[in-house]
């Protein structure tokens, strides 16, 4: 094996593996789903169900 042939493949095998990482990583949009019960509604800026008075 000459040493182009090495750095071809190394270069190659880093890309491919550099690029799985980064689509797994930052590919992912994330989403959490929550429901509360009756009589409460989700209050994003405290992240909790809060009660619904009136």
């Amino acid at each position: 094996m000459t040493i182009k042939t090495l750095l071809t493949a190394s270069a190659v095998v880093l890309v491919t593996a550099t690029s799985s990482f980064a689509s797994c990583q930052w590919g992912k949009h994330e989403s959490a789903s929550m429901s509360c019960a009756d009589g409460t509604v989700y209050d994003e800026a405290s992240n909790t169900c809060k009660v619904v008075s009136g």
